[in-house]
């Protein structure tokens, strides 16, 4: 039985920002994604950290956009196909296993002060595989584990879901790495140990989820692995050929790819308001503060019925919110950009994977899903090394106004030429 018919058929229950709460599977789906969240990104901030106090190049950490981008294409591509093939519970924490075993080589490796820079590139490189690879696995469950007109606003609290863990991060960073010491140049030691604690919990939480993780009307042959790559081009095959998913994929690319800043944060904070560590906090926090207020506005779009249209706006905001963001000489005024940009990004990358899961068959929707991952994804490690090069070349600021003015073109090509995103339309019921 499906969790989400544990509650009566008779009661009818209005919509709210919490209705995904009310089914146990998702709860504990939630759980698992809070501590996998606070994992990769406490990990991000202290190797992105620990990397530009070693070195003090914003080149250090583009390089490591250029390590993700080769992991993740196989990653999402290989982690689709296996979504739709295997357990998606089992594939979760697995690669959350990863997370544990290599977070916590690297904390053994900085306790004993032997943890060097080509020890940091490599754990980056099998890591962004492994999480890349389950994230097919985990939006795929989503949608087996509440019913459909609940998905929005389940995805919607996915997208909280990323962003508490980004703001437990940088106060758990805060607290670990110098908030209690005299002298802020110490190790980060403590924030690797704690990473690595949140690492062992993200390994378990998916374990406990009832309903079954493997997909709906898979055929003997389909779940070979003999037919893996033919699995990989059907799935290609399908999101070529959708109406409305490739639009949708090249807005993100076209937009990620000159704008990137989360993983960052150290070098906006030396640049434009001339900080450090406090500073990376502070930013990392508020634009996960942004992002948990655009996720909770996007629930209340479930009558509009061109959800297409939502995604073109959000996108819009967002490139004019960056030109903002790089003419900010003042942290507070940076903050209210970085806050407004966590709303319009959390609002279109919510929007678009609800268009992915909705418009999709559950015995595709690993690979669809996983191309959505592939061309964020993607598109991050391309803006990574690109914001982090440009920045050294030019400035922080100038690389953030630069990508705006691009960002505003791209929406317009999309708007008039691939029409498809703009003319969908869904609405959804507002009882449960």
């Amino acid at each position: 039985m499906n969790s989400h018919n544990s509650i009566e058929k008779k009661d009818s229950v209005k919509l709210k920002a919490w209705s995904p709460f009310l089914f146990f599977d998702y709860r504990i789906l939630w759980l698992s994604g809070v501590t996998a969240m606070v994992t990769m990104n406490l990990r991000m901030i202290v190797t992105g950290v620990w990397l530009y106090e070693k070195t003090g190049l914003g080149a250090t950490l583009a390089y490591l956009g250029l390590i993700e981008l080769a992991v993740r294409i196989p990653g999402n591509i290989y982690g689709g196909v296996f979504a739709d093939r295997l357990d998606r519970k089992k594939l979760i924490a697995l690669t959350q296993l990863s997370s544990f075993i290599f977070i916590g080589g690297m904390t053994i490796f900085e306790t004993l002060g032997a943890l060097e820079i080509w020890h940091v590139y490599i754990a980056t490189g099998i890591l962004s595989a492994t999480s890349i690879f389950s994230n097919p696995s985990r939006s795929a469950l989503t949608a087996r584990v509440v019913p459909r007109n609940v998905l929005t606003h389940a995805v919607a609290m996915n997208s909280i879901t990323m962003q508490v863990g980004t703001i437990i991060t940088p106060f758990v960073f805060y607290i670990t790495s110098f908030a209690w010491k005299d002298d802020i140049n110490e190790s980060l030691l403590l924030s690797f140990w704690i990473n690595t604690l949140f690492a062992l919990f993200s390994v378990v939480f998916p374990l406990f989820i009832r309903e079954s993780g493997k997909a709906l009307n898979i055929s003997g042959d389909e779940n070979t692995v003999v037919n893996i790559h033919k699995n990989i081009i059907q799935g290609f095959k399908y999101v070529i050929n959708h109406p409305i998913l490739p639009g949708l994929y090249i807005l993100d690319i076209g937009v990620t790819v000159v704008s990137y800043y989360r993983e960052l944060f150290p070098i906006f904070a030396k640049q434009l308001y001339s900080s450090g560590r406090s500073a990376v906090a502070v930013l990392t926090a508020f634009n996960a503060v942004g992002a948990i207020v655009g996720s909770l506005l996007v629930m209340n779009t479930y009558k509009v019925k061109k959800k297409g249209i939502i995604v073109l706006y959000a996108t819009l905001a967002y490139a004019f919110l960056l030109i903002l963001f790089g003419f900010s000489t003042s942290i507070w005024i940076g903050v209210f950009a970085l806050i407004g940009l966590g709303a319009a990004d959390a609002i279109g990358m919510t929007m678009r994977q609800t268009v992915v899961q909705l418009t999709t068959p559950d015995n595709m929707r690993g690979r669809a899903t996983a191309a959505h991952s592939l061309a964020a994804m993607s598109a991050n490690g391309f803006g990574k090394w690109e914001v982090g090069i440009m920045s050294d070349a030019i400035g922080a600021g100038n690389t953030m106004v630069l990508g705006g003015v691009i960002s505003i073109i791209v929406v317009l090509v999309i708007w008039y030429v691939l029409s498809g995103v703009r003319q969908y339309e869904y609405i959804e019921s507002d009882q449960i």
